[in-house]
């Protein structure tokens, strides 16, 4: 039986804060130049920001870039990073505070913001869709499809409501296939594709 699928412009797998940044900036670019262009972006996780590691302290020049203005956008970014401090354990109960100089300046977190990367994926979520990028939670990616010439043609998404033993219930949800002219992969490093 022949699946059935959607065509879009871009395709992306994964729903994480490179995806979404990635939908976001090509939405942003095609507004730019005043291009109607058609971008999906497909995540394994029930919702957006479920399969994101949580606690972070995010440094902001990426953000700034994407959305200068995100503080009055609401974005989730926490609470701002105002002192570092460093000791040098010498014994399960004794430390040395080693001055600021001494530590590496990538390892400073001044200006950075101590935030939930979920609620980042989320917000960025609602940003790509105001933006018109169509965001599918709870569709794994489970195959790339290739065209004869050996180029990526996209994605199928996994079939939905298969037994442990493989049988189809009665929520069953055939899998689809999304081609694209371009497919982005930002499903991580553990990736299912990526495989």
């Amino acid at each position: 039986m022949e699946r059935e699928s959607m065509e879009f412009d871009v395709v992306i797998v994964g729903a994480g804060p490179s995806g979404l940044s990635a939908a976001c900036r090509i939405m942003q670019l095609a507004q730019e130049k005043e291009q109607e262009i058609t971008v999906c972006v497909v995540e394994k996780g029930s919702e957006v920001g479920a399969h994101i590691l949580s606690g972070a302290v995010l440094e902001p020049r990426a953000m700034n870039e994407l959305f200068p203005n995100w503080a009055e956008l609401g974005a989730p970014m926490g609470s701002k990073v105002t002192e570092d401090t460093f000791f040098f354990y010498t014994g399960s109960e004794s430390a040395i505070k080693l001055p600021g100089f001494a530590i590496p300046k990538p390892t400073h977190n001044d200006g950075n913001y101590i935030t939930s990367m979920g609620n980042v994926c989320r917000w960025l979520a609602e940003q790509a869709e105001g933006l018109g990028v169509e965001v599918y939670a709870g569709f794994s990616a489970a195959e790339i499809l290739y065209h004869e010439d050996g180029s990526v043609k996209g994605i199928a998404t996994g079939e939905m409501g298969v037994s442990a033993e493989g049988e189809q219930k009665d929520s069953y949800v055939r899998s689809m296939e999304l081609h694209a002219k371009y497919t982005l992969f930002a499903e991580g490093c553990r990736g299912q594709l990526g495989k």
